[in-house]
């Protein structure tokens, strides 16, 4: 009788022994999860440039978390040369502000504006961007450059959108949203998305290694 009530016990024991590793293993597979979650708030609506920044983000981070919300850049509609770095930097401090003011717990703050640049006598079309963290270190890059044809440029410095330009050549709505001009002038071979997550990559680059670009780091 006594070995039969020591074997109950000692199959109660090994069940409840079991169910408290798997409660703690569910605890600390929440709490990674948690931990490792980076939010990140990119300045648009725009699915192109949310697709863009989640994937630039994720080749770094396992969890990657990404909202977009619509704020102003504060420069021209068509921004022109360091206009366009400008414009991405005001959407990344609008975020900053919005964060927290409504404690949306953002670690990153994604600015991408869509610029032309004259450089070596020729005009071209890229994605300036920029991200800042919520210790306020900023980091810039840039997409591929392509070049754009005379007509399209003239309409762009008279204050015409090359995305609405985009419009009108190719019959199309909102193709901003959509393979933008970088898919009609590589005749579909390279998305807006291709265009823009290197210069996101590009950006990153200082966060990946702090100690060689934020003295406040290398202070730590």
């Amino acid at each position: 009788m006594v070995c039969v009530k020591t074997y109950h016990a000692a199959i109660l024991y090994f069940l409840a022994l079991k169910i408290v590793i798997f409660f703690v293993a569910v605890t600390i597979t929440l709490f990674q999860t948690r931990e490792y979650l980076v939010k990140v708030l990119v300045g648009s609506k725009n699915p192109v440039k949310i697709n863009s920044v989640y994937e630039a983000f994720s080749k770094f981070f396992k969890n990657v978390e990404v909202t977009g919300i619509e704020v102003n850049s504060s420069v021209s509609q068509q921004p022109v040369n360091d206009e366009t770095f400008k414009g991405a930097k005001n959407r990344a401090l609008e975020l900053m502000k919005i964060n927290a003011s409504e404690n949306l717990n953002g670690e990153y703050f994604v600015g991408v504006e869509g610029g032309i640049i004259k450089q070596f006598g020729k005009w071209f079309a890229f994605g300036g961007m920029c991200i800042i963290d919520k210790d306020g270190n900023e980091g810039f890059g840039a997409s591929p450059h392509f070049e754009l044809p005379e007509f399209i440029i003239k309409k762009l410095l008279e204050g015409a959108e090359l995305g609405d330009v985009m419009d009108e050549i190719t019959n199309k709505q909102n193709t901003k949203q959509n393979a933008g001009a970088i898919g009609f002038f590589t005749n579909g071979i390279m998305h807006r998305k291709d265009l823009y997550v290197p210069g996101l990559i590009s950006a990153l680059v200082p966060f990946l290694h702090k100690d060689m670009f934020f003295k406040n780091s290398r202070m730590n």
